[in-house]
């Protein structure tokens, strides 16, 4: 081994978490309608897997589909929803809010029934009069009734703890025998593997045999399934009645092209994509395709940009000049969108400002700043004091004042929290801030298995948030958390911006910054050591050499896949543990995609035949086997098996038992000994073994390499063998842009306190 000489690295990434988009496996081709088995179900669930370019299909921690409507598991008497049953169900709340909205506007309304308060008091009183039931001097004289605030913060009385009870994963929802057998029967017709039976129930139900009779194209609502796949099964139920611009079929590929987009963390497309993605699809009129789809519902349209002239005279009256006829105007842009995302990016931008306008301003938290132990905390501190939404962004070493700020906020007798997106970010908050008690995980923070639980009204107990690791964030779990927020509660996104985004569709952190929603404070603590000199050049796209006189950061060059496998074996099992004294159990492989010579599949295989070999008699487990578990999409929970029984397979995730059920072993843990950057993102390891073969380089990019280069605390070793990609990437390969609309909707929404 050398050390990183600058000049020798070579690899990119690219943000995108490919690995959920990604074609079927590259082990050979599948039956009509079958899905991958190992297809992850959300974007870079990457606690499902990230699959690059590199690899013909993507890693199996997907979640099983039948599994991701489960709710509560019916066998199990625990009083208390595990983490995932609690987002799902919280989601599902959300969705349920936003169709009774609709279907409210969507009725008839009855004069007078959009009154409330004083006027429809008004209105009651006249009708009373009128109608001689009472006597019009009977509504004079009467003292108003004062009117309830809309959420009262949490009263200041601390909750006592709760002890955080075993997590079971969630079973797949139940089906009856008589739906599985109808399904069964329906996919057998059309040629489709009876296998899909129960996540076609899970997907679409108890009537599921009766939809797909009727729409056999349907059946792209099961993940993993293909257009083509799709039509394969049509053809055998419909014969000659099915075509290629079939409204069934076109409405059908709309929805599964924004569902796609949505894995790589789109929440809308441009329609002109849409359209032309239906080309591609044989569809002969799109335009008409596009319309269809929009008037069954089956997705929303939205208009960006300007639409209308501007009004002459209202400039006149406002002193202001005419514009002028040749000056360009921004472009009228039309977006297609699915309804759960657009109710989610509509409620959470909302909710934002509900926050920025709720909050107490006049705060006095002065001494608290004096005291802190940076300049950059003190900002942060005094920041936050005078506004109720603070977007805070650094680094590694910047994670310190967030911690400062809940020590700071506890003292002021203040309810505070802070939210990591991992159990290992949990344990470092909870180090940073020398109370366990203060740190929790976003999942468990919803869930009420960790932090302070809910107040009267379903509010979460607190005055004050700070959630790390924020550009992991997705819009649907950041609606649900943003409205468990009660009026007059605090919150802090925290986060760097270089790193990979969140799994799930949108860009939470960085639309909020762009819309500059609120005030921002940018952190002034450097990284430190050489992987903290190293991965700062590499934010600002430079690759460059560092001094490492300890082998902080080595680089080992390789000819091919293969011997990039081979040392990084050896790097794990032998010479880190030498020369640093760091237990190969304790140093993470991180590489591109999962398929591949080099990828997580063939790097795990040859790992666990090192340090762990035996039969996998636990459907392909051992104890003492390092694995990553799925709980819901969008998570990643490494984790060690500890045994297997009748109830399923026993974890350890991070000192927390776990019981993964049988029917969802295959579908929710892989060996973990090897991770893809995006389910390393939001956790670190005291080493880092990134392994860059020579295929990788069209998955590079530069929040790629900033992610997996930053996994390391104390040292990293790169297997090179990408050549020139790594410094193209770095210097050329940004981030890719996702299409979200919550930046606009930010920028529309009123709030006095926005940064200018």
């Amino acid at each position: 081994m050398t050390a990183l000489p600058g000049e020798t690295p070579g690899t990119g990434g690219t943000d995108t978490p490919q690995d959920a988009v990604s074609p079927p496996d590259e082990a050979g081709a599948q039956e009509p309608g079958a899905p991958e088995p190992e297809a992850e179900a959300e974007a870079a669930s990457d606690g499902a897997a990230e699959a690059s370019p590199v690899e013909a299909g993507a890693e199996g921690e997907a979640v099983d589909p039948a599994s991701t409507e489960a709710g509560a598991s019916e066998a199990s008497p625990a009083p208390e929803l595990s983490e995932a049953q609690a987002e799902l169900a919280a989601q599902r709340e959300l969705r349920e809010r936003i169709e009774q909205r609709k279907a409210a506007k969507a009725a008839p309304i009855d004069a007078g029934a959009g009154l409330s308060g004083t006027a429809a008091d008004l209105l009651a009183a006249v009708r009373a009069v009128e109608s001689g039931e009472k006597a019009g001097s009977a509504f004079f004289g009467q003292p108003a009734a004062p009117q309830a605030p809309r959420r009262p913060a949490p009263a200041a009385a601390a909750p006592p703890p709760r002890t955080p009870a075993p997590q079971a994963a969630p079973a797949p929802q139940a089906a009856s025998p008589e739906a599985l057998d109808a399904v069964r029967a329906v996919l057998v017709a059309g040629g489709a593997p009876e296998s899909l039976a129960r996540p076609a129930v899970g997907a679409l139900g108890e009537q599921a045999a009766e939809v797909l009779r009727t729409d056999p194209w349907q059946l792209l609502a099961v993940p993993g399934v293909r257009p083509e796949q799709a039509d394969g099964f049509a053809r055998a139920l419909l014969g000659a009645d099915c075509g290629p611009d079939d409204g069934r079929r076109t409405a059908a590929l709309v929805g599964w092209v924004l569902e796609r987009a949505a894995l790589q963390g789109h929440t809308a497309l441009d329609a002109e994509a849409v359209r032309a993605a239906l080309a591609e699809r044989a569809v002969s009129d799109p335009d008409a395709a596009v319309r269809e789809a929009v008037e069954e519902g089956v997705a929303l349209l939205f208009q960006e940009g300007e639409d209308e002239e501007p009004e002459e005279d209202e400039a006149a009256e406002e002193g202001g000049l005419a514009p002028d006829a040749d000056t360009p105007r921004e472009p009228v842009r039309i977006l297609l969108g699915l309804d759960r995302y657009a109710l989610a990016e509509e409620s959470l931008a909302d909710g934002l400002a509900r926050l920025v306008n709720a909050c107490e301003k006049a705060a006095d938290w002065a001494e608290a700043a004096a005291a802190a132990p940076s300049p950059s905390a003190a900002e942060l501190i005094r920041t936050t004091a005078a506004a109720g939404l603070v977007a805070h962004s650094g680094g590694e070493a910047a994670r310190a004042e967030p911690a400062a700020l809940i020590a700071a906020a506890r003292g002021l007798g203040l309810r505070a929290f802070g939210a990591a997106h991992s159990e290992d970010g949990r344990r470092r908050l909870a180090a940073a801030t020398g109370d366990p008690d203060t740190a929790v995980t976003l999942a468990g923070l919803l869930s009420g298995a960790q932090g302070p639980g809910r107040d009267e009204d379903g509010a979460l107990a607190l005055d004050l948030l700070v959630v790390l690791d924020a550009p992991q964030l997705d819009v649907e779990n950041a609606a649900v958390l943003v409205e468990a927020l009660a009026d007059g509660a605090r919150l802090v996104l925290s986060g760097d911006p270089g790193v990979l985004g969140s799994a799930g569709a949108g860009r939470v952190f960085a639309d909020v910054l762009a819309a500059r929603t609120c005030p921002q404070v940018v952190s002034r603590t450097p990284d430190p050591g050489p992987i903290g000199e190293l991965v700062s050049g590499i934010g600002i796209g430079e690759l460059n050499q560092v001094d490492a006189p300890g082998k902080e950061v080595v680089i080992v060059p390789v000819r091919d896949a293969g011997e990039a496998v081979h040392r990084t074996v050896q790097l794990v099992a032998d010479s880190v543990p030498r020369a640093f004294s760091i237990p190969a159990d304790e140093t993470q492989v991180i590489t591109v995609g999962h398929g591949g010579a080099a990828g997580t599949r063939v790097l795990n295989e040859a790992l666990k035949q090192r340090l762990n070999p035996g039969p996998g008699r636990f459907g392909g487990f051992d104890p003492g086997d390092r694995v990553v578990h799925v709980p819901a999409p969008g998570r990643a929970v490494p984790g060690v098996v500890r045994s297997a029984d009748a109830e399923g397979l026993h974890l350890d995730c991070g000192g927390v038992p776990v019981v993964v059920p049988q029917e969802r072993v295959e579908s929710s843990v892989r060996h973990g000994w090897a991770l893809s950057a995006h389910q390393a993102a939001g956790m670190r390891w005291p080493a880092a073994v990134v392994v860059l073969p020579g295929d990788a380089a069209a998955g590079l990019s530069r929040p790629w390499v900033y992610t997996a280069f930053g996994r390391g605390e104390r040292h990293l070793s790169v297997v090179h063998g990408a050549d020139q990609a790594l410094p193209h990437a770095v210097a050329e390969v940004p981030a890719q842009e996702r299409t979200t609309r919550l930046r606009p909707l930010l920028e529309a929404l009123p709030t006095p306190d926005a940064a200018s």
